[in-house]
């Protein structure tokens, strides 16, 4: 018996089984909404980690003062407005009337400040933005304003980032926690709540609908852009690891929506005629292979260099969706395939013939002997476990005295942390993926930044980057930022903060009975049933 039919014929005996008993102990409901997400859900706070399955987590409870549509044009959310003064240099924003959070506290510019502090420690955009900022100060109750060291075009687009980490408003209390310790509460003033007391890591996340929740007035749901309108009462995430189990209970209505099945689920699900597999990004993520550059071996960057030889993108992908080259992308480089800044500058190293064994040969140039090093990666998250698998049988194939410790999601993201060497339970390489609005160019891109111990985990220093990434947030125009974008991609080529490993479009199944999704990210405002 095959994998496929293995998955076909387990499937219904384990779907009840594996459900939250609140998901089983009820019939389907009109205004509730089962979905089995991409991963567990470990961390609250989507500044502190990067976590997609956080960040979504994000979108749920938290607003932001200003949203970003399918264009990546920032539109007022939380704002009602803003005005510039002294040339730009001054810039004044106002609140709509009547937010609330969550425990029924109003939002004030007092807790607008603190969580953007907080978000621009973390954030690279908002690192970028922290730079020319002289001052966040609040004016009163419903105002705040920057003083900036001179004019930033980008400051809305900034303040909308839609992905890791998004500019989320906290109340005060939680918004001044250091922002390198994780806050603990999940309280937001976005279109749902989250239901601490039902919260089982592993098992089941819920949230219900925030009937304080007033959506903007106008303009067209994008993205995280224009009205956010919650139709359904309670929102349940069901943990559920077994492809074939969150499959059975999709079909048999017991969820409504499977946020990443995997190639062989996929094929199962569409011969149902009541489910959808379609794109949840019309865009794809890329993979990357991320090197530690505290320790050896890949803090020499000869060692980087070596692997790329025997690196097939093509692999990688089709361990993630399948072999159709339509939903998977080679020949890619440091930014979204698809968007503006995306180029082949010095891909060669990518896209010319495969050897393992003229990669080994440059491993022994390049001083290899044999010393330990640590692949980490998840086992209970589609794309990162696919590309960590393949990651784990290549280096094994070019030698390295490889130690391969496979956790769930949440453990793998607490271990990435670590800067501590090999000997004492650091790490040397991961693999993970990264949404399109991430690497659509430099602003928000951070594995592609080099500024040392402030940087994403694997902490490169190539200050060559951080000047290019500089002057691309100074050019005048689109052709300036895609010469830049070449001349990040070459540095990046040769420095080798990671390297990238293709670009996949993440399919996603879903009911066929509901409708306004809005593309992008796994967002629920604006579902319904129909």
């Amino acid at each position: 018996m095959n994998r496929r039919d293995l998955l076909k014929a387990s499937a219904a005996a384990g779907a009840a089984a594996a459900l939250p008993r609140t998901a089983t102990a009820q019939p389907a409901q009109n205004r509730v909404l089962r979905m089995v997400p991409q991963a567990n859900l470990t961390s609250l706070d989507p500044i502190w980690t990067t976590a997609n399955i956080t960040r979504n987590h994000g979108h749920m409870i938290y607003d932001s003062l200003y949203g970003l549509d399918a264009s990546f044009a920032p539109q007022p959310q939380m704002a009602e407005g803003h005005v510039l003064d002294d040339g730009g240099k001054v810039v004044t924003i106002t609140l709509r009337p009547g937010l609330k959070f969550h425990d029924g506290e109003p939002v004030r510019a007092q807790d607008v400040v603190p969580s953007l502090t907080r978000w621009m420690k973390r954030n690279p955009f908002g690192q970028k933005l922290e730079t020319v900022t002289d001052a966040v100060e609040v004016v009163d109750d419903r105002r705040l304003r920057f003083r900036l060291k001179r004019p930033f075009p980008l400051l809305f687009k900034a303040l909308g980032q839609v992905s890791n980490s998004p500019a989320f408003i906290m109340p005060e209390r939680l918004a001044r926690t250091d922002p390198f310790q994780q806050v603990r509460e999940a309280v937001g003033s976005g279109p749902f709540r989250f239901k601490a007391d039902e919260y089982n890591s592993g098992s089941l996340v819920v949230y219900e609908r925030n009937a304080d929740y007033v959506p903007v007035a106008s303009g067209t749901p994008s993205l995280t852009a224009g009205p956010k309108v919650a139709h359904f009462d309670r929102v349940e995430w069901n943990i559920i690891v077994d492809a074939a189990t969150a499959a059975a209970a999709l079909q048999t209505g017991e969820i409504d929506w499977y946020e990443q099945p995997p190639p062989e689920i996929q094929q199962l699900l569409r011969r149902n005629r009541t489910i959808a597999i379609e794109a949840i990004d019309p865009l794809p993520l890329t993979g990357i292979l991320r090197f530690n550059h505290l320790h050896a071996p890949f803090n020499d960057k000869r060692m980087r260099q070596a692997i790329l030889p025997a690196i097939s993108q093509e692999d990688f992908m089709q361990a993630v969706v399948g072999t159709d080259p339509a939903i998977y992308r080679t020949g890619v480089g440091m930014f979204t395939p698809g968007t503006p800044l995306a180029n082949d500058a010095a891909l060669g190293a990518l896209t010319g013939p495969r050897s393992v064994a003229r990669a080994r040969a440059l491993m022994r140039e390049a001083g290899y002997t044999n010393q330990l090093m640590r692949l980490i990666g998840p086992t209970d998250i589609l794309a990162p476990s696919a590309m960590t698998q393949v990651g784990a049988d290549l280096v094994r194939r070019l030698g390295f005295n490889a130690d391969i410790v496979l956790t769930d999601w949440g453990t793998t993201v607490q271990r990435r942390t670590s800067r501590e060497p090999v000997e004492r339970g650091g790490w040397s390489m991961l693999f993970t993926a990264f949404s399109s609005v991430d690497f659509a160019d430099p602003a928000a891109h951070f594995p592609l930044r080099g500024n040392g111990t402030s940087a994403w985990f694997g902490w490169p220093t190539i200050p060559r980057l951080e000047e290019l990434r500089d002057a691309w947030f100074e050019a005048p125009d689109l052709a300036t930022e895609q010469r830049l974008a070449r001349e990040l991609q070459t540095v990046a080529m040769d420095e080798l903060p990671y390297v990238p490993v293709g670009a996949y479009l993440s399919m996603t199944a879903i009911k066929r009975n509901l409708t306004g999704r809005v593309p992008g990210l796994a967002l629920f405002w604006n579902l319904r049933r129909t």
